[in-house]
């Protein structure tokens, strides 16, 4: 799922790029890395209760690693809009909205 994640982000960052120049471009990457990043970390939450086997236990598990995404992604958005005084807020948003849209559970059955 990170590997279409990445690819999306990198479609919209080369449109961006060739329509608004290299900001666009790096904006969209940002953007897109800030979702990517923080599904990886939430992966890493979730792996710690895969051995558990209750219902309970399992959504609270689930709720946490959620939790641990959004907040990776509000605080690397954060750094980017500090850090990058040349952002373009429409690309950031455009590759955050890629790479959040290939997020889905309906694409974790795929075998990619």
């Amino acid at each position: 799922m990170l590997k279409i994640q990445l690819i999306a982000t990198l479609a919209v960052a080369v449109v961006a790029f060739v329509l608004s120049g290299m900001h666009a471009g790096t904006s969209a990457v940002l953007g897109g890395l800030s979702v990517v990043i923080g599904a990886y970390v939430a992966s890493l939450v979730a792996r710690r209760g895969a051995n558990k086997t209750d219902a309970s236990a399992i959504l609270i598990n689930l709720l946490k690693a959620e939790a641990v995404k959004i907040l990776v992604i509000i605080v690397l958005l954060f750094i980017a809009f500090s850090i990058y005084k040349q952002l373009v807020p429409f690309a950031l948003i455009a590759g955050l909205a890629a790479a959040a849209l290939f997020s889905g559970a309906a694409l974790s059955k795929l075998n990619v």
